[in-house]
């Protein structure tokens, strides 16, 4: 028998083609679909749901997604993404983009006042950004949108929530103490061995430029150019910024410096770096801030192990 490619042939050929394409990809999902609640689910607040309203209007999900994937790494892929945690969205915004971060565990990430900041412009916290500015949308407008960004993530996020609230008094009340008392809160902090590092590699000209750089890119919107903590971000951010120039003439090591940038310091604006920050490039912005702002520098002092190969 002899097919021949007729046009009968062809539209009855693509009709089945797209009616099984169809079949799979939209019909038998939507018909065996799965809406048992994860156990991270729960439903939205009346705000947090306007505030998804103001998500969607912006148009957010064209550069956000809302879904980790098993071979991601970084922020928010602290837990896979499970078709249990969709299922009080309509529609679903897993979105496909991820010209800025992954926002499905983005609740409690960072306090309200970061994101407030970081909306406004978000130069003023991601000095690298190329996000737009939302500062348009006013200020009710920006807390109702914050109220559903930290709700990502649901019971994970409330969890994450407490303890960014409970470390936000602490640290409130450590800076209304006084700058002594705030630096002694802040170093006390961080664990033993850490205070007893003192940063491993020289200082360099090479190693302050990078250091520099660094800074450029990830800090300055907050603690400034002269690392007075009167950045941008500032009038937004309380407690405020870290003012770096009152460290010195304390014992303030390098490690101290490496634990805090690494760690962040919850409940404040000051994020975690440790999953985008390598370690050299930690020590060496905190060199940078060691040098030029407080004016003291521990680096490369005993105790030192071997010097790594390309050190000069």
């Amino acid at each position: 028998m002899t097919l021949k490619m007729t046009p009968k042939a062809v539209i009855i050929g693509s009709l089945a083609i797209l009616a099984t394409i169809t079949f799979l990809m939209v019909y038998w999902p939507y018909a065996t679909r799965d809406e048992t609640p994860s156990n991270i689910f729960r439903f939205r607040s009346p705000e947090e749901a306007a505030g998804r309203d103001i998500y969607i209007a912006n148009g957010c999900v064209y550069c956000h997604s809302q879904s980790i994937r098993t071979i991601d790494w970084g922020h928010g892929a602290e837990r896979i993404a499970q078709a249990g945690d969709y299922v009080g969205d309509r529609p679903i915004l897993l979105g496909s983009e991820r010209t800025g971060v992954d926002l499905s565990q983005e609740g409690g990430e960072h306090p309200d006042d970061w994101h407030i900041a970081h909306f406004v412009n978000p130069r003023y916290t991601r000095p690298n950004s190329i996000m737009p500015l939302f500062a348009f949308l006013g200020e009710k407008n920006l807390h109702t949108l914050t109220r559903y960004v930290q709700g990502l993530g649901f019971k994970e996020a409330d969890h994450r929530m407490q303890r960014q609230l409970y470390w936000k008094q602490e640290a409130i009340k450590a800076y209304e103490s006084g700058p002594v008392a705030n630096v002694k809160w802040l170093a006390d902090h961080v664990p033993a061995g850490w205070r007893q590092v003192p940063n491993p590699y020289p200082t360099t000209e090479a190693g302050l430029a990078r250091g520099h750089m660094i800074y450029q890119q990830f800090c300055l919107g907050c603690h400034g150019p002269i690392g007075d903590g009167m950045g941008p971000a500032q009038p937004y951010l309380y407690p405020p910024p870290l003012n770096f120039t009152i460290l010195h003439g304390r014992e303030i090591s390098g490690g101290i410096l490496y634990y805090q940038i690494m760690n962040g310091i919850t409940g404040t604006a000051m994020p975690y770096f440790k999953r985008e920050l390598e370690s050299q490039k930690i020590w060496e912005v905190g060199n940078y801030v060691a040098v030029y702002f407080i004016n003291q520098s521990d680096a490369n002092q005993e105790p030192r192990g071997i010097d790594s190969s390309w050190e000069p």
